[in-house]
């Protein structure tokens, strides 16, 4: 079942449509912040890499750690607005 047959079903019993409506703007909104987010890390890696290939593997344990916090921001987002949809 994907993301928008959640909402509809959420809809049709009789939650209020202001607040899936609000859900789904809250995760995009989050995951489009964490795609800019990653785009930005892995330019930077590139840019940095062309610069001085010898720091690769340096900066290959700092890049994946930026990746995967930045990633936890759309999970956060996504638990954040489930609870608030459900508990509100």
């Amino acid at each position: 079942m994907n993301f928008a047959a959640i909402l509809v079903a959420a809809a049709e019993d009789g939650a209020d449509a202001g607040k899936a409506v609000a859900l789904a703007l809250g995760i995009g909104l989050g995951a489009l912040g964490a795609g800019v987010g990653i785009g930005n890390i892995f330019g930077s890696m590139i840019q940095a890499v062309a610069r001085q290939p010898e720091l690769r593997g340096e900066l290959q344990g700092i890049q994946w750690l930026g990746f995967a916090l930045t990633e936890a921001v759309v999970f956060y987002g996504l638990i954040g607005g489930l609870l608030a949809f459900v508990l509100v």
